[in-house]
């Protein structure tokens, strides 16, 4: 399942100031850079507006400052740091005075991080030195080593932009930086822009299959696109954001596993096999799941997912119960938990909430809560057009309401769901596919726009109101395995995308268990997730 990441801000500017630096060529390709940021100047947030007049040479307002400030309110907490000198360093690239002064040596420690992060740490901290010291021998190594002919190094053209900065005065780097500046601008947009990373193919395939898996699509289409999942698939069982990546994380895979699952268990039971050995690898020792490797910060969101994808499988009954212990502690007094992938805390919301479906009866009072807390805050959020926004007293739009309506769809009320659903219709073009703001994020907390996600998403959440209000005979009509979906301990996992529905399911106590009211007990994806630093 392919579409593009459409052009940002950042990337184009970052690649405009560096055809400044080198001073010659491009002309074609930085015309329309220049005309893109014109374009662009008052479209989007603080840091947009800054980035895009630091570029043009405009100055003004909002002051950089102003735009490190928002940053850095809006990522979590052990990122913070790194994220205050990542743009502290971007507006030393677009030559902004006096954007430069961070001496907080933990920004630039590498030794603890995923290669991603590794690489633009090194990049940050030598943009930051720059014409104080000279760039020692091993960072330079490292940034050489991303730098391919024709290629983009992981697909993110955030990192790969950000090396060539930090090159572009070491001397001898001159052909490494103008090789890799024809190489960014293979990825320029018929807009004039550049994007965020070369694209998330599979990342839309996995959000995308289990959509399409929810809404009782062919077969025959299912089995097409697992079938390329089971080619594209990492050595250690994990799955990356897109096929031109190595670095395997926690999202991407979790979702698989899930698709992979209610598509056909058996048919797809050593891949899953492998997906959950990779997962359990990067298991953090305080119970909850990181983005990426082990060893790195374990994150609310990326716990909830694993736990969606563990449940399907009937096994480590101890490690999604401290998993769940994980995702209570991390949960905030009004309901919400700390920032992910998205820019949606609906986002987080609606993975939690699936989370705890399975295993409402064996856990602790702490689960009960968190759930009960996830589905208040979703009924008072909602707003008047029956949608809900990325953010409290955000206007409505598209894919946050679908984030939304998985939750509602659980609850016994129908009224929110039917509202919610409705507004989600109205954002319907005729040729069936969803308008929405940008809402994933990367790097954190910048967002980047792929459609199709948001088309995705709206389905997934269709697929669940549809089986909360569709009798169980007519969904069964339309399908053709006579396998039943596999239980643990009489708690159900997501029901098989070709095999009938089962007549009962256990649920929270306040929610209807007829066979009228199911709805899917997992099914809960999301982040990005690529570039995730």
């Amino acid at each position: 399942m392919r579409d593009t990441c459409r052009s940002r801000v950042l990337e184009s500017a970052l690649a405009l100031a560096l055809v400044e630096r080198r001073g010659s060529g491009h002309v074609d390709a930085r015309d329309r850079m220049v005309r893109y940021l014109e374009r662009h100047r008052s479209s989007g947030g603080l840091m947009d507006a800054a980035v895009a007049a630091a570029a043009l040479g405009r100055g003004g307002h909002p002051s950089p400052h102003q735009a490190l400030e928002g940053v850095v309110s809006c990522v979590p907490d052990f990122a913070r740091t790194r994220k205050r000198a990542l743009v502290h360093a971007i507006f030393t690239m677009l030559g902004v005075a006096n954007a430069c002064d961070d001496g907080d040596s933990r920004a630039f420690d590498a030794s603890a991080l995923h290669p991603w992060a590794a690489v633009q740490a090194v990049a940050v901290k030598a943009v930051l030195a720059a014409g104080k010291a000279p760039v020692a021998r091993d960072d330079v190594s490292l940034l050489v080593s991303t730098q391919f002919l024709e290629t983009v190094w992981e697909g993110n053209l955030f990192i790969h932009l950000s090396v060539l900065h930090a090159l572009v005065d070491v001397p001898g780097m001159e052909s490494i930086v103008d090789n890799g500046l024809r190489t960014a601008f293979m990825h320029q947009r018929e807009d004039g822009g550049l994007p965020f990373v070369t694209d998330t193919d599979t990342w839309c395939t996995v959000v995308a299959g289990l959509a399409l898996c929810s809404a009782g699509a062919p077969p025959e289409a299912l089995h097409r696109i697992a079938g390329h999942l089971v080619r594209v698939q990492h050595a250690n069982g994990g799955w990356s954001y897109t096929d031109r990546a190595q670095l395997s994380d926690t999202d991407c895979t979790t979702v698989a596993v899930e698709f992979l699952h209610q598509l056909d268990a058996d048919a797809y039971r050593d891949p899953i096999r492998r997906a959950v050995d990779a997962l359990i690898a990067v298991r953090g020792a305080d119970g909850g799941f990181p983005t990426y490797g082990s060893g790195t910060p374990s994150e609310a969101c990326m716990t909830a997912a694993a736990i969606n994808a563990l449940s399907t499988q009937g096994r480590h009954p101890h490690v999604i119960q401290a998993a769940l212990r994980f995702l209570a502690d991390r949960q905030m007094p009004d309901g919400s938990f700390p920032p992910g992938w998205s820019g949606s805390r609906l986002h987080t919301l609606f993975r939690a909430y699936l989370a705890t479906r399975p295993h409402h009866r064996r856990s602790p009072l702490a689960v009960h809560g968190m759930s009960s807390r996830i589905a208040g805050l979703v009924r008072i959020t909602q707003n008047a057009d029956g949608g809900f926004g990325q953010q409290k007293d955000a206007p409505s739009d598209a894919i946050s309401t679908a984030y939304a309506l998985i939750i509602l769809a659980g609850q016994p009320g129908p009224a929110p769901a039917a509202r919610a659903a409705r507004y989600l219709l109205t954002q319907q073009r005729s040729d069936g596919g969803i308008v929405s703001v940008p809402d994933m994020l990367g790097p954190r907390p910048f967002p980047y726009h792929v459609p199709l996600l948001t088309d995705a998403f709206a389905l997934l959440a269709l697929g669940h109101l549809t089986r909360r209000i569709r009798p169980p005979s007519v969904m069964r009509g339309r399908r053709h395995s006579s396998t039943e979906p596999s239980t643990t301990a009489g708690d159900p996992v997501a029901p098989p995308c070709r095999a009938p529905l089962r007549q009962t399911e256990t649920t929270s106590s306040s929610t209807p268990t007829s066979p009228a009211h199911r709805v899917p007990s997992n099914s809960g994806i999301p982040s990005p997730r690529p570039g995730k630093a």
